[in-house]
């Protein structure tokens, strides 16, 4: 309990912390200088994320990093917890944005930084507001900002994988980057196991990526489930 007393205490003051920086953030972006505005908030979100992780006791092992390409790409991933974006944005060291609930956006200086990460925010209960956000993912990673996306569209809790969502992975394949299957094991554990934050082992593995370009229609319906696939086989291996 007390860790996660002094948990909260840190996730509260870091983000207080960050205040002059976003300032300062805040006006690279009214300037236009976003290759540096992007660097930066790149080098706070990874560190604010890691060192999240760490304070929970997590201990991360991440494999397979010679698969990140440096080209643009959307990260998929398996979705078991709460800790799986700080995961993403602390270990995968690429600058990314994710597709997120619109409720983050009630988050004051979370939802700032969120903004100049690029991600994007989807109400799932209005079906033209999703179609919204996706077309604007789109046009985010058709110049060159990759995105996480969870297919599953809710947290699994634990090691089983829910179905992807019938057409999750069309931003992919109408920007045409490839995606990059990202297995996540064991991160429930840190929180969701036993409701409240824990130390635990997590795997963080990156498969090889898959090209979007000239599939099938038939290849494209069968996307989700390929890459499904993919992330359910290693978890089995592990």
């Amino acid at each position: 309990m007390l860790r996660q007393i002094i948990w909260y205490i840190y996730f509260v003051l870091y983000l207080i912390g960050t205040l002059p920086v976003l300032l300062y953030v805040n006006l690279l972006k009214r300037a236009g200088k976003t290759t540096k505005l992007d660097a930066i908030t790149f080098m706070i979100v990874k560190h604010w994320a890691k060192s999240l992780v760490h304070l929970a006791g997590g201990s991360i092992n991440v494999t397979g990093t010679e698969n990140l390409p440096e080209d643009t790409v959307v990260f998929v991933g398996n979705h078991q917890g709460n800790f799986d974006i700080p995961l993403f944005l602390g270990f995968i060291d690429k600058p990314k944005g994710f597709v997120a609930k619109i409720e983050m956006l009630k988050i004051p200086i979370v939802r700032s930084w969120m903004k100049h990460l690029n991600c994007v925010f989807m109400d799932r209960a209005n079906i033209r507001q999703s179609v919204g956000v996706i077309n604007e993912a789109v046009e985010l990673l058709k110049h060159g900002k990759s995105m996480i996306i969870f297919p599953e569209g809710t947290r699994s809790k634990g090691n089983h994988i829910g179905p992807f969502k019938a057409g999750s992975l069309k931003l992919a394949v109408k920007a045409g980057v490839p995606i990059v299957p990202i297995v996540l094991d064991g991160s429930f554990k840190l929180m969701e196991e036993y409701k409240r934050i824990r130390p635990a082992t997590v795997g963080l593995h990156i498969c090889p990526p898959i090209s979007t370009i000239n599939l099938t229609k038939e290849e494209i319906s069968n996307l989700p489930e390929r890459v499904r696939f993919i992330i359910e086989a290693k978890l089995k291996d592990k």
